[in-house]
């Protein structure tokens, strides 16, 4: 029996996926993207599997559960809004030119979609991921974990040179997220001598106020990358009044020197430096907040103290929406 070799893909070369009229998405090309990072195209009608339009739910806004309190004069107040994971129903129809290449098919298409509950090497799980791509260029993806489906109908004729399955994935993060990130970057200029050629000042603490816009239709989470020379490190969202601050003095790495990064998640809360010392211990405990921002603009305050030629702050997120 010859070896099925999946999606004629190579990270250089990925196959052009037509876009179709996708139910509650629009015109798009769907592709999706096992762990092992194979491509498998799922909009192309003439090739041998591909996701079929009707019986298609769940690319719409993300679900949510709502807590709310009676209130005396009737009806109730709404309290708190919890976003819950997504599942996404997408039929997918599977052929072969023999019952050979068929079956070839449809076991290489069930191990790219399960292989996302095998546990790696690391203990973990890697999910797969659905990217929808729009005519004109943009992308959004989501991460899946295969649920139940992979079953055929069971009827006559099918299972011998095509058959259809009703894939159930589940997204324990809701939302869709976009390919292309949206970075903010503050380096301070050089130093100046405060009395030559007469008394000046140069910004060595404030690297400046600025406004972070975020395109999507959600809060975003901040990963912020500062490059030395720093003592401390100080990140307030000006709008509500939050910050956080990391002291070097207070990690095991010391003060930033030229050239040295740091890296701050916010979500989840992590601090590391270039050679992967943890420096979380470092934050302004109780009282540092890992702020999020907010779609539209924000306006933020990035701070180092010590800051000489060169410190930099960089603030990366990727958007994130509510449909494909």
């Amino acid at each position: 029996m010859p070896l099925f070799t999946a999606p004629y893909v190579t990270p250089e070369e990925p196959p052009v996926v037509p876009p179709v009229d996708v139910p509650g998405v629009g015109y798009a090309a769907i592709t999706y993207i096992s762990p092992d990072g194979v491509r498998w195209p799922m909009t192309d009608l003439a090739a041998d599997w591909y996701a079929m339009a009707e019986g298609v739910s769940g690319l719409g806004a993300a679900p949510y559960t709502l807590t709310s309190d009676p209130h005396p004069r009737g009806g109730a107040r709404l309290r708190h809004v919890q976003p819950q994971p997504r599942t996404i129903v997408w039929p997918v129809h599977v052929k072969g030119a023999d019952h050979m290449r068929f079956t070839e098919n449809w076991r290489a298409l069930a191990d790219a979609f399960t292989r996302t509950l095998r546990l790696g090497p690391d203990g973990l799980r890697t999910p797969g991921v659905l990217e929808v791509a729009r005519p004109n260029g943009t992308v959004r993806t989501i991460e899946v974990y295969y649920q139940s489906g992979w079953d055929g109908l069971g009827q006559k004729a099918t299972g011998i040179t095509w058959d259809n399955a009703v894939v159930t994935l589940w997204c324990e993060d809701p939302y869709w997220v976009d390919t292309v990130p949206v970075t903010v970057h503050r380096e301070t200029g050089t130093q100046v001598d405060y009395l030559v050629p007469y008394p000046s000042v140069s910004s060595s603490q404030v690297l400046g106020e600025t406004t972070v816009n975020n395109p999507g239709g959600v809060d975003v989470w901040p990963t912020w990358t500062v490059t030395g020379p720093a003592t401390a490190i100080t990140f307030t969202r000006d709008d509500t009044g939050v910050s956080f601050t990391l002291t070097m003095a207070d990690t095991v790495h010391g003060d930033l020197l030229a050239g040295e990064t740091v890296t701050i998640s916010t979500d989840p809360p992590r601090v590391r430096s270039d050679t992967d010392e943890n420096l979380l211990k470092g934050l302004d405990w109780p009282g540092a907040v890992l702020w999020s921002l907010p779609p539209g603009e924000t306006p933020v305050t990035f701070q180092l103290d010590g800051a000489e030629a060169g410190s930099a702050v960089d603030l990366t997120f990727y958007p994130r929406y509510e449909t494909a």
